[in-house]
């Protein structure tokens, strides 16, 4: 009778230990998921925080002519009539 129980109990002790390695939704699968949770909260960060800067630029945009001309000026190289355009350019590395 003891006998059987103990092979009951490892029975029962594979059968788990299968579906925790090998079964549906199984411990490589899970560390998989985490890790991808984890990798998408990051990119959610970044794109929160572009987010919030393009809400500031367009409150700033709203409020004022200042960032405006900035604007103007810095990506479209527009410059006043009794002024001088000088661009510097870095050099490649």
């Amino acid at each position: 009778m003891y006998r059987w129980v103990v092979v009951f109990l490892l029975l029962m002790l594979v059968g788990l230990q299968y579906r925790l390695w090998f079964g549906e939704a199984n411990l490589r699968e899970i560390l998989a998921l985490k890790e991808a949770i984890s990798e998408q909260q990051q990119a959610n960060e970044k794109l929160l925080e572009r987010n919030r800067q393009l809400e500031a630029e367009v409150q700033d945009l709203k409020q004022g002519l200042a960032a405006l001309e900035e604007r103007a000026r810095s990506e479209m190289g527009m410059i006043r009539e009794d002024e001088t355009f000088i661009q510097l350019i870095e050099p490649r590395q």
